[in-house]
């Protein structure tokens, strides 16, 4: 029978969630074709997976870096494929991590020849975290305050960030904790539909984001040099909306954002920036699968009727870093994107902007997987995210890595 068949995960089979990892299987015959599947049960106890056709090597060897994918789930070589195209077999579930504390585990298992898999030859599995070793996850009810501390390990002093989500509110951590595990210390905060705070408050105040800001700087392994905010969705302008009107911000990233403030009026001391005009008789929704398009509900943002919906972000002294996907079915977020750009440029101010083509509306930390519609918590209707399964998982590994050296370079 000569060899067992070996499947391993280098260098470890237990990393972060972000770290790449190189899948090799070793012990097969000479051109044998097989088939290997990734299997993910998430929290809620529902199953993804993903599949993709090799053939071994003339030593009867195979490395996922090297060897392409003949059919399946992706085509050609792509190292990472059986983690972003984990799919779910109930449509539109969003793979996302509740509790940060545990990890995901990946089974991957090499079944022989392209056809039933029946034959299970070798398997191993793939821990993967969101936690790195050493990094604390506090709590935080202070004042107002529903956040989550991470702090790296040691005593630093680290870069501090603030790290939000979009309109589906909660209080999501893995992002945070992920970017606690690469040195920063990172306050994830909850500003809708969280504990006491409702869906859709009637007004966000921007001294609840105050709150935040000074909870964390006064933190002892923060770096009193300014703290960094992330935002991605309504997190986006809200990100703005901080830099450019608390001190303290030095850099902010808004992910498939807007320029302007949407949906919820911010107030602010002495002013308040009302909702970006939006009309929901222009939503469209498809017949068939009850699919909601929300792409024509906000009225034009270049109409002066809506610029004192606008985000003054001239007047800030942080750096800004701008993402977004080309394919973001959700809203225009390009559109958006350029129109902040555009008005920081031609007051001379230092700015980063990358568009992704192929990618959605949801660009999170890499390997998750493209999540291209799902139900929206708040409006409690099934939403269309856009992107495309390969382009979108690069460009959430490129962005990823822009993030971080955004922060590390301006904090």
């Amino acid at each position: 029978a000569g060899m067992a068949v070996r499947v391993s995960v280098l260098p470890s089979r237990r990393c972060l969630f972000d770290d790449p990892v190189r899948i090799r299987v070793a012990g097969l015959q000479p051109q044998q074709a097989v088939t290997l599947r990734s299997s993910l049960v998430d929290e809620s106890g529902e199953l993804f997976q993903a599949h993709a056709l090799y053939r071994a090597g003339s030593g009867g060897e195979l490395d996922l870096s090297r060897s392409p994918a003949l059919g399946g789930s992706y085509l050609g070589v792509e190292p990472m494929g059986l983690l972003w195209a984990l799919q779910s077999k109930t449509p539109h579930k969003r793979l996302a991590k509740r509790n940060v504390l545990t990890p995901f585990c990946v089974d991957l298992e090499v079944y022989e020849g392209h056809g039933d898999m029946s034959h299970l030859l070798g398997k191993c599995t793939n821990e993967r975290w969101f936690l790195g070793e050493g990094v604390k996850r506090i709590s935080v009810r202070e004042g107002r305050l529903k956040a989550t501390l991470f702090l790296p390990p040691g005593p630093g002093p680290f870069p501090g960030l603030i790290d939000l989500y979009g309109s589906g509110g909660g209080l999501i951590e893995y992002r945070a904790s992920l970017l606690a595990s690469r040195g920063f210390v990172t306050l994830a905060l909850a500003y809708m539909s969280f504990e006491d705070i409702p869906a859709m408050p009637e007004i966000l105040e921007l001294s609840y984001f105050e709150e935040a800001v000074n909870f964390l700087r006064k933190q002892q392994q923060v770096k009193d040099a300014g703290i960094g905010v992330l935002g991605l969705s309504k997190g986006g302008d809200l990100a703005l909306s901080m830099a450019t009107f608390l001190p303290g911000i030095k850099a902010a990233v808004s992910i498939s954002g807007s320029s302007f403030n949407s949906f919820i009026p911010l107030k602010g001391n002495g002013f308040t920036i009302p909702v970006h005009p939006y009309d929901l008789g222009r939503m469209k929704i498809s017949d068939e699968s009850g699919l909601v398009d929300f792409s024509d509900v906000l009225d034009d943002h270049t109409d002066p009727a809506t610029w004192d919906c606008r985000i003054p972000v001239e007047k800030s002294l942080a750096k800004f870093l701008f993402l977004c996907g080309l394919d973001d079915m959700n809203w225009k977020s390009d559109l958006y994107c350029q129109d902040a750009v555009q008005r920081l440029q031609q007051h001379g101010r230092e700015v980063e902007f990358y568009s992704y083509s192929g990618a959605g509306h949801l660009l999170e930390p890499p390997y998750l997987p493209l999540c291209k519609v799902s139900i929206h918590r708040v409006l409690g209707m099934l939403v269309h995210w856009g992107g495309q399964w390969r382009e979108h998982a690069k460009a959430q590994e490129d962005a990823w890595c822009r993030i971080q050296a955004f922060f590390w370079q301006h904090l």
